[in-house]
């Protein structure tokens, strides 16, 4: 049976890059057909329309068939993975409550339809920013929705901060694991390799802590950190425009763990819905370490926390909480 997976602002230069992706099977697999919910906003329609043309001209084999539309009830039923990436941007002269009033209409709009419309195990990924309070937005609009269900994208941060180790140590990304974003995907974030470590290591051993093989504090606890707080940016600056491919394969790599498991022994980085889980408020929707297995995320638990690690995990969770303080009323 094909899955139903939904895209917002699919005419953006995300939802370009992430539609073929997904429709490939780089989501859910080479054998698992998929019918593709395209939304975005009435003045794209002719680019969505466009979309359209090429995803038919691809003549992809699990595309089980196409949803494009400027209509949200429409674009919302019976859809079981949904991927919100459209949301409004902060313009120049926007103050950040007025960031946050402009989307909370969007979530508010999407949670609605999501918990009247689409399956009621749907798994959501919220890409839009600022994403994790759009994701908490969006689940306190969605009563039939359970609180789980609603994550935020941190995986390009994660995926970010594992190709800096990897081209600090000379290696291949995928020798590096288990590094941690805790937090906002802000400038607040906090990314953590004091559980990472490198496979294959030479002269090191199968599983070499990063901290040993990299031996620079200084530099983990700071170049390091800004370099992943600030990419966004530093992408920004050179191509005047933000990140569009890495984002959507952060996406494709979000959803598919989420949906089809973490590899054995191996953690990642999805902001979900805090249930106190190393002091953070409950009630935040927080990046932490996950696994998952069967469709269902856990939080890792009981990881040892440095007061350095503990000080940046309070930084970032007071943002959030600023956040939401902000962002909660104009649900009203």
């Amino acid at each position: 049976m094909a899955k139903r997976v939904l895209i917002t602002g699919a005419a953006g230069q995300i939802g370009y890059s992430l539609v073929f992706a997904v429709a490939r099977g780089d989501l859910l697999g080479p054998n698992q057909p998929v019918i593709l919910h395209l939304l975005d906003i009435p003045q794209a329609q002719e680019g969505l329309n466009g979309v359209v043309l090429e995803i038919e001209d691809c003549s992809l084999p699990l595309v089980a068939g196409i949803v494009a539309t400027t209509d949200v009830k429409e674009a919302f039923t019976d859809v079981d993975i949904a991927l919100l990436v459209g949301s409004m941007p902060r313009r120049e002269g926007m103050e950040r409550s007025d960031l946050l009033k402009a989307n909370a209409a969007i979530f508010k709009v999407q949670g609605k339809a999501l918990s009247d419309y689409s399956s009621k195990d749907v798994k959501v990924v919220v890409v839009g920013n600022p994403a994790n309070t759009n994701a908490l937005l969006a689940q306190l609009s969605a009563a039939n929705i359970p609180k789980e269900n609603f994550s935020a994208l941190t995986r390009l941060d994660h995926n970010r901060a594992k190709a800096a180790i990897a081209y600090r140590l000379k290696v291949n990304v995928a020798q590096v694991h288990n590094v941690i974003i805790w937090g906002n995907h802000s400038a607040t974030q906090y990314p953590d390799v004091s559980h990472a470590y490198v496979t294959d290591y030479p002269n090191k051993g199968d599983k070499t802590p990063v901290t040993a093989a990299i031996k620079d504090d200084a530099w983990l606890q700071g170049e390091f950190i800004k370099l992943v707080q600030q990419r966004g940016a530093a992408v920004i600056k050179l191509r005047k425009l933000s990140s569009a491919a890495s984002a959507a394969k952060a996406i494709v790599d979000h959803a598919r763990d989420w949906v089809l498991g973490t590899p054995e022994g191996e953690f990642v980085s999805m902001a979900v819905y805090s249930d106190g889980s190393y002091g953070i408020k409950e009630g935040l929707i927080y990046s932490f370490p996950v696994t998952s297995k069967n469709g269902k995320y856990t939080i890792v638990k009981d990881l040892p926390i440095s007061d350095f690690s503990r000080n940046l995990l309070k930084v970032t969770e007071d943002e959030l909480v600023s956040e939401k303080e902000t962002a909660v009323q104009f649900l009203a």
